[in-house]
């Protein structure tokens, strides 16, 4: 059974960073296309970064660019997303994902998808 959960969010103020961690199970997370997800209040879902398996592409939306850092630990069965020089705007609930058949980035369908876990930058 796939599985992710998601773990790392939380509030910090405009400037901080936080790193966000979705282990996988039932699956080896390195042979598949992973994405981060974020959806903020009344706003629709929107990727914020992607990495197609084995590493091949990495993709950061251009909001998010410089500032985000996508990763995979294998010995971890892993995914990260570091984010640094975080605003206001960055808040919002961030979701992780996989394409079990696709191996698109950015584009694709994503069939299996984290919890969620909120981020909230404010001073």
């Amino acid at each position: 059974q796939f599985k992710f959960v998601e773990s790392g969010g939380g509030s910090v103020q405009p400037g901080g960073s936080l790193r966000l961690s979705c282990a996988a199970s039932g699956f080896i997370l390195s042979g598949y296309t992973i994405g981060w997800f974020r959806q903020a209040p009344g706003k629709e879902r929107e990727i914020v970064s992607c990495k197609t398996r084995h590493d091949g592409t990495t993709y950061y939306a251009h909001s998010v660019k410089d500032r985000f850092i996508i990763s995979r630990d294998n010995a971890k069965n892993t995914a990260h997303l570091q984010g640094y020089n975080l605003q206001p705007e960055d808040t919002a609930v961030y979701y992780c994902a996989a394409q079990i058949a696709g191996d698109y980035c950015p584009g694709g369908e994503y069939d299996y998808w984290g919890q969620g876990t909120q981020i909230s930058v404010s001073s």
